[in-house]
């Protein structure tokens, strides 16, 4: 990461040699009023003007120097590299709320993302309905930080529409163009709702080239273990039934013998701007400078 002040509008830092010219050809014309013993008068007024002249100075800098926008731009330069594209989905309805399974879930998938390197990662949660939590993104903070939000009832409480978010999930691999992409599905349930056919998720899945890894938490009565293993061979991928550790690290060691795949990592250009700190500057000198002035006229 390369970082670089300047100025977002440098040719306003002319301004300086005009207010250079200005000072000198557009002197302030006065009233002359002689009258015996100048040296006097000229030794008492002589630290005031010296402030008051000091003070337009930095005034007039600070006000130049704002204009001009100072900013840091931060050139993030991330180089293309190897990875997975991968979607994580969650059932959050209300039976995963049952023997602590929702927070061993979550515990289980922040695990996994803390551990992914360089890979894109996704987040989709499903109740009642599905949604999207987080688009494929590198931003792996993001998706830590919304996985650690999220509470069972984010998406209804009663049903497990697991084969819409199957399709939504996999609609996010539309413009992919990784090798290998891959959706991780844990559930504790069976589909009840009739938004989407289980072939159409799967289609859409199969069209867009992704391997559906289905994780099945808790009693063995309570999710269909025959579907979710037609989910995972339909794609390529495998059906795991997630009740011991042991099987919770065959997943991670699945993923991991996984063909690394290239993914194109732009460089950008982050910026941040400083010109509100010399404009306040520039308006406290210019309160004091009135303050100042004032002061001196009535003193006078």
């Amino acid at each position: 990461m390369l970082s670089v002040y300047s100025f977002e509008y440098p040719y306003i830092l002319a301004l300086f040699l005009l207010a250079l010219a200005c000072s000198w050809f557009c002197q302030e014309k006065k009233r002359a009023i002689y009258f015996p013993h100048t040296q006097l008068l000229s030794s008492l007024t002589q630290s005031s003007h010296i402030l008051m002249n000091t003070l337009r100075v930095l005034i007039l800098s600070t006000l130049i120097i704002g204009l001009a926008s100072p900013i840091k731009t931060e050139q993030i330069i991330l180089d293309n590299t190897k990875g997975h594209e991968i979607s994580l989905i969650l059932d959050a309805s209300g039976s995963m709320a049952s023997f602590d399974k929702f927070r061993i879930v979550k515990e289980i998938m922040l695990d996994f993302i803390s551990k992914r390197t360089s890979d894109k990662l996704a987040l989709s949660v499903f109740a009642d309905f599905a949604y999207t939590v987080v688009p494929l993104t590198y931003d792996k903070k993001s998706v830590i930080k919304m996985l650690d939000n999220i509470e069972i009832g984010v998406a209804g409480r009663r049903k497990t529409a697991l084969y819409e978010a199957l399709f939504l999930s996999s609609k996010l691999f539309n413009h992919s163009k990784s090798k290998e992409r891959v959706a991780i599905l844990l559930t504790d349930g069976k589909n009840n709702t009739d938004s989407v056919p289980l072939e159409v998720a799967i289609e859409r899945a199969k069209a867009n080239k992704i391997k559906v890894y289905t994780v099945a938490v808790g009693d063995p009565r309570d999710y269909n273990a025959e579907v979710l293993n037609y989910i995972a061979k339909s794609t390529g991928a495998k059906f795991f039934a997630a009740n011991s550790a042991t099987s919770i690290q065959n997943i991670y060691q699945q993923i991991d013998q996984l063909e690394k795949s290239d993914i194109n990592i732009n460089q950008y250009d982050q910026k941040t701007y400083y010109f509100h700190y010399p404009l306040s500057v520039a308006l406290a000198l210019l309160l004091i400078y009135f303050w100042r002035k004032n002061t001196w006229i009535l003193n006078k």
